[in-house]
């Protein structure tokens, strides 16, 4: 999210525990858990990253997800039975400042932020050995109320991760750029069909607005 026309590169960490449909095998195939950072939208006063959990059970230590599985997130914060199946999957999402990310549309028509700027953002996806491109997010966020007191502003953000053919995460909730939030994932497609749960937004404020998910 930007508060200005300077553009910082916003990293954001998202975690989501995604657990396999009981009629399909695992989809992630990976030995050990593996991180992805999600470095998400470039914009003013922040820097972000993002995770993805999946629960799968399969013991190789690559990507190859069929097309014809699917996935159910399911909160962290639900005790499950079969937690020890949960794999962390962590990409990067970076701003390569190539994609125009992010636009600070003021149709406030104000000199500071106020109810109804839009920050649209779309930046790419990587491995988390960022060696491999996987997706893009896109998405946006509504400013909701500038909180002079707070230092800071409240956004409605509403976005999604692609990862191709593979289908996608949306997510949706409140964004504070002055304390931790929570977002919901609203769904998803492909082998994210019927994803569910929730994304915590954790800020770190010193030297930059650094979030975990």
């Amino acid at each position: 999210m930007a508060s200005s026309s300077s553009t910082v590169a916003l990293r954001t960490i998202s975690s989501f525990s995604l657990k396999p449909a009981t009629t399909t095998r695992s989809l992630l195939n990976t030995s050990t858990s593996s991180t992805i950072t999600l470095l998400p939208f470039t914009s003013a006063n922040s820097f972000l990253s993002k995770t993805l959990k999946l629960n799968t059970s399969s013991p190789h230590s690559h990507l190859s997800l069929p097309l014809n599985k699917s996935f159910t997130c399911r909160s962290q914060a639900e005790p499950s039975s079969d937690s020890a199946k949960v794999q962390e999957l962590s990409v990067y999402e970076i701003n390569e400042r190539d994609r125009g990310s992010p636009a600070y549309l003021r149709l406030s028509q104000k000199t500071v932020n106020s109810l109804g700027d839009l920050v649209p953002f779309s930046n790419k996806l990587y491995s988390g050995c960022l060696q491999k491109r996987v997706g893009i997010t896109a998405g946006i966020c509504v400013l909701i109320q500038n909180k002079s007191e707070k230092k800071g502003d409240m956004y409605e953000a509403i976005y999604s991760f692609y990862f191709g053919d593979y289908g996608h995460i949306s997510v949706q909730g409140s964004y504070l750029t002055y304390e931790d939030t929570y977002l919901a994932v609203t769904g998803g497609s492909g082998i994210f069909e019927r994803a569910y749960g929730q994304v915590k937004l954790h800020q770190i404020v010193f030297p930059l607005n650094i979030y975990t998910f």
